[in-house]
């Protein structure tokens, strides 16, 4: 867990938006049904002064206008880079080329690290049943 941790420090501390991190942390949660994660990361971006009306809408977002291109592009990319066994071909090219319309090199490759590493937790969480909703905000750093 140490290792994953540190991968995620890194991410965090990366040039990829916070904004955007947390709305790829969320998403990728809500898409595995990790409980424990969905309410750390929600309650995270609520700290951070993300909007309950954004956060309520991250389920929605293909219909929600209140998030960038950029936003749109990142959750795009998650959901595919989630749902791999739920397509033979992966991420699409459009998927692709669209985030990298959005974030430079940098960025893209903290993109989908950080994609890689919240769907680790989310099986982390899952596998060995921790409980949603007791979440504090610092609790691990």
């Amino acid at each position: 867990m140490k290792h994953l941790y540190s991968a995620s420090k890194v991410l965090s501390d990366s040039a990829l938006p916070a904004a955007v991190q947390l709305l790829v942390e969320i998403r990728a949660s809500q898409v595995n049904g990790c409980g424990f994660c969905t309410d750390m990361h929600t309650k995270d971006a609520t700290h951070a002064g993300e909007t309950s009306l954004r956060l309520n809408l991250v389920a929605a977002w293909r219909e929600a206008t209140v998030f960038t291109e950029a936003e749109r592009a990142a959750l795009e990319l998650t959901e595919q880079g989630t749902r791999v066994a739920d397509a033979a071909s992966g991420v699409t090219d459009e998927a692709w080329t669209d985030a990298a319309k959005h974030f430079d090199e940098e960025q893209l490759v903290a993109l989908i690290s950080l994609i890689a590493v919240i769907n680790s937790y989310n099986r982390i969480n899952i596998i060995n049943q921790q409980p949603a909703g007791s979440y504090r905000v610092g609790q691990f750093g």
